[in-house]
């Protein structure tokens, strides 16, 4: 009984609305103009796809530095140690009147669902990824990574666009990884669930004991 209820509690989980939107949301960003056609420089080779099974060679004898670019309330659930951390996007903390309304609509639309924070581009991002491997430069080997590998293809290409030739994406992201794919995480959270928030994320903790989803 409880696992059919459980079941469909997975069902209900996967299919919900509003995360499907929140995902559309952020695919349409990694493909549309401005940013760049970052799914082009897959597929041609001049960025590398590495899946999270095959990281840990990439990180170890490769000689890549994870470059993670989710913001900071992700980091926080879970994250790789020693990994380098520069958000794509950071809180919007803008109070003018358009942004508030966006914020009150955001809110009640998927942010208790969710528990995503209003968010905006973070302007710094490729200063910031320069002052983060300054030693190394733009001869810096990066495999660039997110939670869904969305965000983390708009970095590559803004990456690519800025001089840097070593990189590499984390196909999939975090999500796609499995326990034992990176030796070294921390926080409170599995790193594959750690881009879950607000009330799903308590939904999935109650599948994850009821030993629905692993």
């Amino acid at each position: 009984m409880a696992m059919g209820a459980a079941a469909t509690a997975s069902t209900c989980f996967a299919a919900s609305p509003s995360l499907s939107r929140c995902r559309s949301r952020v695919r349409a960003q990694a493909t549309s103009p401005w940013a760049g056609g970052a799914e082009a420089l897959v597929r041609s080779g001049a960025v590398r796809a590495v899946r999270p099974r095959d990281a840990a060679e990439a990180l170890g004898a490769e000689g890549f530095r994870l470059l993670d670019v989710r913001p900071e309330w992700e980091l926080a659930r879970a994250g790789v140690r020693g990994s380098t951390h520069v958000p794509l996007f950071v809180g919007d903390d803008d109070m003018g009147p358009v942004t508030l309304l966006k914020k009150w609509v955001h809110f009640g639309y998927i942010g208790l669902w969710t528990g995503q924070s209003f968010t905006k581009m973070n302007d710094r991002f490729v200063d910031d990824v320069a002052a983060a491997v300054a030693g190394d430069g733009k001869d810096a080997k990066l495999l660039v990574a997110c939670g869904e590998g969305l965000r983390s293809l708009i970095a590559v290409r803004m990456l690519h666009d800025d001089g840097y030739k070593n990189l590499a994406w984390l196909a999939g992201g975090f999500s796609k990884c499995v326990d034992g794919d990176f030796a070294d995480v921390e926080g409170e959270s599995k790193l594959q669930y750690a881009t879950v928030g607000g009330a799903s994320y308590i939904f999935l903790q109650i599948l994850l004991l009821l030993g629905v989803v692993k």
